[in-house]
């Protein structure tokens, strides 16, 4: 045991939407508790995402936020239904503020390693300060979509202009007059391209894998939608929690194809027209299970680009092949219009690899393109990176890299057998990604909070998934995906996005009977865990010498 190590009863990485709520609860039953976050402020993945465009993707408004707090709800007036990042970001600060937060959370702060000691049956936290932290419980609050995938392209370190990617956008950067250039067409990239055309002298487009961009669809939020969100708001939420996308709307349930090809058009007109991932979600129950459904559906957005981009060349460039939803759906504001700009070019990179970065620009095998700003829209590690970034060191001196290097394990997306005490909040084998984030954050964060609250009641020094049980989760996870085409399509909800990282679909498509399941093994006193009793070591431990 480091007898210069602060004590906490809990350590949260993270300092986002899941960190924050994490330590609002567990504050509240009396645990000494503190977040770190590299970031200079809150806000997580909202802190970063700058970069111009940035909006959020769900539905949004009084939706994409906290819902345990009525009081929060009135309180702070969402202007869109798709808020960009500077309002989410206003949001998170007003949370620190309103739930008086900062006082338990340690900014400017990277995470180096984390180690389990089982002696004392704590983890060891040290930060790149060369501060050390004993913790009983760690909570990974780390982000689905924070560890930058910065790609390995030849000569990239040698580019004598701006060079970032897109979660890293500097602040105040001005491109007017500039020649930029783009790599990647993911979300990120997708919202930013047309907000810097209209700014750059040019922009050339480097694209990887063409998108289906369905039209954002962001307008002022009604007063009346305010109003009857506040009114109604524990059925309102009681709903979310009850749908399969975690949203207060209700899904469709019938097939595209009960409809005529007529029909179908003109019910994707509407959606098309209203915008958001309603036309996948809400239109018809089936774009995901059914090939036949999902190429009306696909079919329908390669007519739309072939509509709106001019050139006929581009616009067949700009036609992806794969299933729609097999990728993230992905939503802009006149994405496709953008290429009907003079001063922007499009390269599509299956056709025209790209070779190498030189000092001045970028280099494919059609030629040399000069650049003064080089963004890189190339994605995240998502789900895992982040986790595996911080050195977790369990049991024995096993590596969660060394344990997740052929396979992703985890026993209801919450722990890992090996790595006892350490939680995850919307980590691999959880809805995360494909469900509403704040909210399943709530509920994985108070799963947490009981659990450790039935540990301390019974003097329980230890928890982790017992032999056998992380397989069998692996499998219902699985079960969850099967028959769908999520699993049927190259995408970063498989890793495929990631060289060497194992080919897995590690989203939970059912949300309710997911958080159903937190809630079983909860009321029936943790089955699947083993359980160690705490030691002498650790009882004898001083606690609370960290400010409350």
């Amino acid at each position: 045991m480091n007898g210069n190590a602060v004590n906490l009863d809990v350590a949260v990485i993270g300092a986002g939407i899941s960190g924050m709520y994490s330590v609002h609860c567990l504050r509240a039953v009396g645990l000494t508790v503190r977040a770190f976050d590299e970031a200079s402020g809150v806000g997580g993945t909202w802190h970063w995402t700058r970069y111009p465009g940035a909006r959020v993707d769900f539905p949004g408004g009084p939706f994409y936020c906290y819902t345990f707090s009525e009081e929060i709800v009135r309180e702070f007036d969402w202007p869109d239904t798709q808020p960009d990042q500077p309002t989410v970001l206003r949001y998170c600060n007003f949370i620190a503020d309103k739930l008086d937060l900062r006082r338990h959370i340690q900014l400017n702060t990277r995470i180096t390693s984390v180690t389990y000691e089982e002696g004392s049956q704590r983890w060891l936290v040290e930060t790149a300060r060369g501060e050390v932290f004993q913790a009983q419980f760690v909570v990974c609050a780390t982000g689905s979509l924070s560890a930058v995938n910065n790609p390995s392209i030849p000569g990239l370190e040698t580019f004598k202009g701006l060079s970032f990617h897109t979660a890293r956008w500097p602040s105040d950067l001005s491109l007017a007059g500039k020649r930029v250039g783009v790599i990647g067409t993911g979300s990120s990239a997708v919202q930013a391209i047309p907000v810097i055309a209209e700014e750059a002298m040019h922009l050339t487009v480097f694209q990887r894998t063409p998108q289906f961009v369905i039209p954002a669809g962001n307008r002022s939020i009604d007063p009346e939608t305010t109003r009857y969100a506040r009114a109604k708001w524990p059925e309102i939420r009681n709903d979310m929690v009850k749908s399969k996308k975690g949203s207060p709307f209700p899904q469709s349930s019938r097939s595209a194809l009960d409809d005529t090809p007529a029909q179908r058009e003109e019910m994707y007109e509407t959606w098309w027209k209203r915008g958001s991932q309603g036309i996948l979600i809400y239109s018809y129950g089936d774009h995901m299970t059914n090939r036949q459904a999902n190429k009306a559906l696909s079919d329908f957005v390669r007519r739309k680009i072939s509509q709106i981009v001019r050139d006929k060349d581009i616009a067949r460039k700009l036609m992806p092949e794969y299933d729609i939803g097999g990728k993230r759906l992905v939503l802009g504001t006149n994405y496709f219009e953008t290429y009907n700009r003079d001063n922007v070019t499009l390269v599509d990179l299956k056709t025209d690899p790209l070779l190498e970065v030189t000092p001045t620009g970028v280099r494919t095998e059609s030629g040399h393109r000069p650049l003064d700003a080089l963004v890189l829209g190339t994605g995240f590690d998502a789900l895992t990176g982040a986790l595996l970034r911080l050195n977790i060191t369990g049991r024995d001196g096993l590596r969660l890299n060394d344990k997740w290097s052929d396979r992703f394990s985890t026993y209801l997306g919450m722990s890992v057998r090996g790595f006892p005490n350490l939680f995850m909040i919307n980590g691999p084998q959880t809805p995360s990604v494909l469900w509403n984030m704040p909210l399943a954050a709530e509920l994985e964060a108070d799963w947490i909070r009981d659990c450790i609250v039935h540990m301390r009641r019974n003097k329980l020094g230890a928890i982790e998934p017992a032999e056998g049980t992380e397989a069998n989760w692996g499998r219902e996870v699985e079960a969850t995906a099967s028959g769908t085409l999520f699993t049927e399509n190259n995408s970063w909800f498989m890793g495929s996005n990631i060289p060497g990282k194992p080919r897995q679909f590690i989203v939970h498509l059912n949300g309710p009977e997911f958080f159903k399941r937190l809630s079983r093994v909860a009321s029936e006193d943790y089955p699947g865990f083993d359980v160690e009793a705490e030691r002498l070591l650790h009882a004898s431990l001083q606690r609370g010498t960290c400010s409350p």
